[in-house]
């Protein structure tokens, strides 16, 4: 999930008449490395560009700023970018707990099973401290140490992710980290959305911040008078946190430089359009930058999304998003068959992929590249976004190739202690000795020397 950009008024164009017409990619009989053939489908895919670099030109005097002045700077560009000064950055304790009692019966119930399936998962991925030992009297531990302090951004604007609590809340605390701060963007009354307080104090934390943005990264990043610095800050956001996330990462670790959301959806012709067309309206809805891919085998599945796109859209709430979205870096792929698919789709590397095929759960397992993949016609990614205990914070634009989702892990190190004894270092010299000396590092062998052999000679000496 990612900031949405602006909240759109209901109404607006009419999709109703001809189908939809999702852009189309036919890449059948074209998969492959002979003259003509595509080896690398990346290029004739469609995203939406995400340009970080000219973001963080934006971003770096806030972020100066910030590092410098601390408080009256974050102030100063929480007035400038929300239009809204906060009496405080710091939300005082009375305003979490009077938006947790004025919380609604429904979403309360829904915010605690969220909390309760999200626990589930994410406490079972807590790994166990590892002995192993190498050689007699030789031993290392693998050990996994919670970072002490964590900064969760959770992106707001007009628009209020309570969820997104919950995805970076819940893992940091199955992790054990000590301290937790929240920060999300101010409304107009100078504190964040009710309901984002109201999912932090349900969670326990009392430390949160009205502060968005790249001024809310560069708080957690270099610390202020009113937020102590931290070691890792995670949680998604607009191209502007995206920015100060790559410009601070040095000062501070960070999850991923998450970009506009992405739905990819595997299909063959078993899959039932209207709920085809559904899934991808619900990822376009978050943002007019959103990316949503039907990768397919079937060109009368491809015709019946785009009807049911026609009719789905036009009796959409955030319609104009949604046909930005979908007119502008969305498709239809064709290929030839599933396997060639699944080419497609781990070339894409989506952050979110539905495999709804026969066989799901086999086509599933061949999959190599996505934040998360969902299975089967009942496991639509809005329930990722919520309820399915999985976390929803995942990696974006293809970084789904090499980077994980937000997990226990990513609130952990993971150090090694390593034990010898006397005897057992006196069997590894000589092994020290050839390498050190190979190496030319004369002072590495003289500092197992002196311990194993004082009287013998040095390095330099044999």
């Amino acid at each position: 999930m990612t900031e949405t950009r602006a909240e759109a008024a209901p109404g607006g164009p009419d999709t109703g008449g001809e189908p939809f017409g999702l852009r189309r990619v036919d890449l059948r009989g074209r998969l492959g490395s002979g003259d003509g053939q595509v080896s690398d489908p990346r290029a004739l895919l469609p995203r939406a560009p995400l340009d970080v670099e000219h973001a963080t030109a934006a971003v770096q005097p806030v972020c100066d700023e910030i590092r410098h002045r601390g408080d009256d700077a974050v102030l100063e560009a929480t007035e400038r970018f929300d239009g809204v000064r906060p009496a405080s950055l710091r939300v005082p304790a009375g305003a979490l707990q009077q938006a947790l009692d004025a919380l609604t019966p429904d979403v309360r119930a829904a915010l605690e099973e969220a909390v309760r399936r999200t626990r589930r998962v994410h406490a079972a991925q807590r790994p166990v401290d590892t002995v192993v030992d190498v050689v007699p009297g030789g031993r290392v531990v693998e050990r996994w140490i919670p970072v002490r302090r964590v900064g969760l951004y959770v992106p707001g604007g007009r628009v209020a992710y309570p969820s997104s609590v919950v995805m970076n809340v819940v893992p940091a605390q199955e992790a054990g980290v000590e301290a937790l701060a929240v920060a999300s963007p101010p409304q107009a009354d100078g504190l964040p959305h009710p309901v984002v307080m109201a999912a932090c104090a349900l969670l326990g934390v009392d430390e949160v911040y009205a502060v968005g943005g790249a001024q809310a990264i560069a708080m957690f990043a270099y610390g202020t008078e009113s937020c102590p610095r931290v070691d890792v800050v995670t949680g998604p956001g607009n191209v502007y946190v995206a920015a100060a996330k790559r410009l601070l990462r040095s000062e501070v670790g960070i999850d991923s430089e998450a970009g506009p959301t992405e739905i990819a959806v595997l299909a063959d012709d078993s899959a039932d359009p209207v709920h085809t067309a559904a899934d991808l309206i619900s990822q376009a809805e978050h943002d007019e930058l959103a990316a949503c891919l039907l990768v397919t085998d079937s060109e009368a599945l491809a015709d019946a999304v785009d009807a049911e796109l026609t009719g789905q859209v036009a009796r959409t709430r955030h319609r104009d998003r949604i046909t930005a979205a979908l007119r502008g870096q969305s498709a239809v792929v064709l290929v030839d068959d599933i396997a060639a698919g699944l080419v497609v789709v781990d070339a894409w590397a989506a952050e979110h992929l539905e495999v709804v095929t026969r066989d799901a759960e086999a086509v599933a397992a061949r999959v190599r590249n996505a934040g998360a993949i969902f299975v089967g016609r009942w496991a639509p990614v809005t329930l990722g976004d919520y309820l399915a205990g999985s976390n929803h914070v995942l990696p974006t634009g293809g970084t789904g190739r090499h980077t994980s989702g937000l997990s226990t892990l990513s609130f952990l190190k993971q150090v090694h202690v390593v034990t010898y004894t006397e005897a057992a270092l006196r069997d590894a010299a000589p092994h020290i000795r050839a390498l050190a000396g190979a190496e030319d590092l004369f002072a590495h062998n003289e500092a197992v020397r002196l311990r194993v052999a004082p009287e013998g000679p040095t390095l330099d000496e044999a």
